[in-house]
């Protein structure tokens, strides 16, 4: 059936085209949620050759790596204004095209502070969306979110896995030319723009106070929320999850590879850690969804963390298989923070105030942790000294877990 016919029998059936319109939002989710990752795990695999080409040093890597923390701290603060004023479908949409324009401009660097710029221009997009994906589950599929959030975590991981396996690939492909691994990720990231077009033009008038239709802006809430324990520990809880996860993002190939062993077994590693997040992260959030408190859940994950990152520091290329499976269930703790967020607001307007105040603060929190393991590594000999420090960080996440976890709605 053509878009036209659908359009024609709509009078007759008009459930025909609103399910058309929540099949596209489906893909939509997919697709976005498939290119949130790939501009920063296809750095890991290639991460030497990028600093041997730019001549960068160990303490600038680390500032690279950081740069996905102070993107989605500083623009993903702009999302819910952003989407009160110009709809979430197309907010997302823009920022899918300067993630595609950014990921393409950046294999062309020549210098050091150019590819951080590059690198910060296309993680803006990917800000954007991470801070409303949550916001559009919850008004879309008000009735599905754990189930939701499980599939755009699943695609998510996909994205994340298949960047950190084919990067190297792709270069070798072409000459051994990291460039070309780094630039392929924009034409994926490309193909993500039109179904958030579509739905752009599609856009519904929700109830009063929901973000990202026709209706008013809802009443501010910052204050509220900053007021808020149980707010302040999702925050906690996803800042220092996401520093440990781009602590493994950025350096976990490093450190295999600073083990002894190459730079494909290393991305292999580092993919087998993301692709374990694929089926855990379409259950995890489906399971967490039917509990009253996630905060067993929570603390178990990261105790997955906390042994993987123990595994490391004793010796990274004893076990290294299994350190690698640990992490990746450690990584889990994103879909399920994002879950947390989805079941903690009593609304859409709501999650994606609590959406970007977790995500904004909590990612602020999280700079500082992979800029410290790249100066640690520079200074000290050895990755010890570094994983010391991680491995506190993740105690901090456990404990921050507790509070996170318990059945309170906000709003």
């Amino acid at each position: 059936m053509t878009l036209d016919e659908v359009h024609e029998r709509a009078p007759r059936s008009p459930a025909a085209p609103l399910r058309g319109v929540r099949r596209m939002a489906v893909v939509a989710l997919v697709l976005a949620a498939v290119n949130l990752r790939p501009g920063v795990t296809s750095l890991g695999p290639v991460l030497e050759e990028v600093r041997d080409s730019l001549d960068m040093s160990g303490s600038v890597t680390g500032l690279v790596t950081s740069v996905p923390a102070v993107c989605f701290a500083v623009v993903g603060s702009t999302a819910p204004l952003l989407a009160r004023r110009f709809g979430a479908s197309g907010v997302i949409a823009v920022a899918g095209a300067v993630l595609a324009v950014g990921l393409a401009l950046r294999s062309f660097a020549l210098d050091p502070v150019l590819f951080v710029v590059l690198t910060a221009l296309s993680l803006a997009g990917i800000a954007v969306a991470n801070v409303l994906l949550p916001m559009v589950v919850k008004q879309r599929f008000p009735d599905r979110v754990g189930a939701m959030t499980g599939l755009y975590s699943m695609a998510l991981n996909v994205g994340a896995s298949s960047a950190a396996a084919l990067t190297v690939p792709l270069a070798e492909s072409f000459g051994g030319d990291w460039r070309y691994g780094l630039g392929a990720w924009s034409v994926l990231a490309a193909l993500a723009v039109p179904p958030w077009l579509f739905l752009a033009r599609r856009r519904t008038k929700p109830p009063a106070g929901h973000i990202g239709g026709t209706a008013g802006p809802p009443p501010a809430a910052g204050g509220r929320l900053s007021r808020d324990p149980t707010a302040w520990a999702l925050t906690v809880y996803f800042g220092l999850q996401a520093s440990s996860a781009y602590i493994i993002i950025g350096w976990l190939p490093q450190i295999f590879r600073d083990a002894g062993l190459s730079a494909g077994t290393a991305g292999l590693l580092f993919s087998v850690s993301s692709l374990l997040g694929v089926p855990l992260s379409l259950a995890l959030p489906a399971a967490a969804g039917r509990l009253r408190h996630q905060s067993g859940l929570a603390a178990g994950i990261g105790m997955c963390g906390f042994a993987g990152f123990a595994g490391l520091w004793f010796d990274p290329a004893l076990a290294p298989w299994l350190w690698a499976v640990l992490l990746g269930v450690a990584n889990c703790s994103f879909p399920l923070a994002l879950t947390m967020i989805g079941m903690r607001g009593r609304d859409s307007a709501t999650v994606a105030r609590l959406s970007g105040f977790a995500q904004s603060t909590g990612y602020a929190l999280s700079i500082p942790g992979p800029l410290v393991v790249g100066i640690l590594y520079d200074r000290a000999d050895g990755w010890r000294l570094p994983l010391t420090f991680v491995l506190l960080l993740t105690l901090v996440q456990i404990a921050a877990a507790v509070p996170a976890g318990r059945d309170r709605q906000i709003g």
